[in-house]
C-alpha cells in the first residue's frame, strides 16, 4: 500500500469538502477545486479529516490511493493558502508588466509578447524584472509559469532569459582560441 495514503488530510477552518460518486469538490476562501474519482479509492470524511483507503486489492488501486491523497492535499492547501511561483527576467531591456488579464513581456524580440492568463490565475509584477504567478490550483500555476519561462529560457553563456527565482543556471566557459 502507498505509505502516503496512510496519513489523513486535515481540513482547516473555512474549507468544505463534498464527496460525490464521481468527484470530490473542495471549497475554500480562495476558490473551488474539483478532482474526478475512480472506484479504486474510498474516501471518508470524519471530524474534519479525510482518510483514504484502497477499495480493491489491485496494484493500480494501491498506486492511486497515494496519488489521490496528494492531489486532494494540494487542493486543500490551494483553496486555503494558495500557491505561487516567482520568475525573474535577466537581461538588458527585459521587462514585464500586467495589462488587465494579460502579461506583456519584452524579451529582446522584435515584438512584445502578450500572454493571456487562464481563469483562476492572478499575476503580479512587483518590479519590471519580477513576475509572481498566484492561484489555487497548483498544476495551473506551475503550467503558466512554465509557459512564461518557455518564451526565453536561460542560456548557458550569459544567463540571459526568464528563470524561476530559485533556479540556478550553470554557466559555461566561453570558447578560447
Amino acid at each position: 500500500m502507498s505509505r502516503i495514503a496512510k496519513y489523513p488530510v486535515s481540513l482547516p477552518k473555512g474549507v468544505e469538502t463534498k464527496i460525490e460518486a464521481n468527484q470530490i469538490v473542495v471549497k475554500g476562501p480562495l476558490g473551488t477545486l474539483a478532482q474526478p474519482l475512480t472506484g479504486d479509492v474510498d474516501i471518508k470524511l470524519e471530524n474534519d479529516q479525510l482518510t483514504f483507503a484502497v477499495a480493491n486489492d489491485s496494484r493500480h488501486a494501491h498506486a492511486m490511493s497515494g496519488t489521490l491523497r496528494a492531489l486532494v492535499n494540494n487542493m486543500v492547501t490551494g483553496v486555503s493558502k494558495g500557491f505561487e511561483r516567482k520568475l525573474n527576467l535577466v537581461g538588458v531591456g527585459f521587462r514585464a508588466q500586467v495589462q488587465g488579464n494579460a502579461l506583456k513581456l519584452q524579451l529582446g524580440f522584435s515584438h512584445d509578447i502578450l500572454h493571456e492568463m487562464p481563469e483562476g490565475i492572478k499575476i503580479e509584477c512587483p518590479t519590471p524584472t519580477e513576475v509572481v504567478v498566484k492561484g489555487a490550483d497548483k498544476q495551473a500555476v506551475g503550467q503558466v509559469a512554465a509557459e512564461i519561462r518557455a518564451y526565453r529560457r536561460p542560456e548557458p553563456y550569459k544567463g540571459k532569459g526568464v528563470r524561476y527565482a530559485d533556479e540556478r543556471v550553470i554557466m559555461k566557459e566561453t570558447k578560447k582560441k
